[in-house]
């Protein structure tokens, strides 16, 4: 065989395994990070699919609700739908105009959370928690829908890199709109709960006092290789060096750079780390390097039998109680 046909069999063979990791790559950015549908997730008996009558009850037919919902934390979108709430937008660094939902206390107060939600989810999917926020504690809620998500603009998902700069920005709104004595708390559950711990490692303005996170994953890379294995049993190599490409190249950020992990180092505030016992989606483990990591106050919650996203369903009272107990530490009425 002359040595010039073996020469281009290589080629050939190499230009037909380009592309095919190609489509692949394609395939796994389509289905995890694109804005479609996330229907496959109804699949996955990772997590606990909770079918109530409010589960539908804040879609509409317009073009932005085109993330299926799948609520993390129970039923709560009808309840926010039932307050008198103000529907806020605002501009991001990038040119997207993102929605917000604010509930006004019934009564003035500084005290303010903003929650962020989970995958394939929406702001008023945290309804269950902003109720918590608003009727026990009286505070002034924020729900936000990331952008991908909702009523928002944007066709990739952030899992929460692009995202902590919109949180900054949404701080600022409410220090518009509350004013500048706002004390501010983040909450946030599964892909919300790495968005405010990769906020976390940010410049924050005096205003932002204490952070909860719920389930969040350590980075995006571990967590996508994590799903890469349980679910579609593949290796990591060159699948995901190459999605992570194509999400940079498409989306502005690589799998590696997205890391609450080494921001959760960065962080000054304190810092309540949630977290089921058999949570198998975003497993347990990854909460213990996050919660080391963390340099400031701190505390941890692991709930006994709960799985993804379900610690607040799964036991309620020592939830609120924890959250109630470490919240209360740094957030006073004046």
């Amino acid at each position: 065989m002359p040595w010039y046909t073996l020469i281009i069999g290589i080629a050939g063979l190499a230009a037909m395994l380009m592309i095919l990791l190609t489509a692949i790559s394609y395939y796994f950015y389509n289905l995890a990070i694109k804005r479609t549908s996330k229907a496959f997730l109804n699949e996955n008996p990772d997590l606990v699919h909770i079918h109530t009558n409010d589960s539908s009850s804040d879609k509409d037919s317009s073009p932005a609700h085109n993330v299926q919902s799948t609520p993390i934390v129970g039923a709560g979108a009808k309840w926010v739908e039932a307050q008198n709430y103000e529907t806020l937008r605002m501009t991001t660094h990038d040119g997207l105009v993102l929605v917000g939902y604010y509930l006004a206390a019934k009564t003035p107060t500084t005290l303010t959370v903003i929650l962020a939600h989970g995958y394939s989810s929406q702001g008023k999917d945290m309804g269950g928690i902003a109720r918590f926020y608003y009727e026990k504690f009286g505070y002034n809620v924020l729900l936000p829908d990331d952008r991908g998500h909702g009523s928002s603009e944007g066709d990739y998902i952030g899992f929460g890199w692009p995202d902590r700069k919109d949180y900054l920005q949404w701080i600022q709104v409410m220090l518009e709109v509350v004013g500048e004595k706002a004390q501010i708390l983040l909450h946030g559950i599964s892909i919300g709960g790495a968005t405010v711990m990769m906020v976390s490692g940010e410049e924050l303005p005096e205003q932002v006092k204490v952070i909860v996170e719920d389930c969040g994953y350590t980075s995006v890379h571990d967590q996508l290789l994590y799903q890469l294995k349980r679910i579609y049993k593949l290796p990591a190599f060159p699948i995901l060096p190459a999605t992570s490409l194509l999400t940079r190249l498409k989306a502005g950020y690589h799998f590696k750079e997205a890391s609450a992990l080494k921001q959760v180092a960065k962080n000054k505030l304190p810092m309540l780390f949630i977290h089921g016992a058999e949570d198998r989606f975003v497993p347990v483990e990854m909460v213990w390097p996050l919660y080391e990591a963390c340099k400031a106050d701190k505390e941890i919650l692991i709930v006994k039998g709960a799985g993804h996203g379900m610690a607040c369903l799964t036991d309620k009272t020592a939830y609120e109680e924890k959250v109630s107990s470490f919240v209360g530490r740094y957030m006073h009425s004046v």
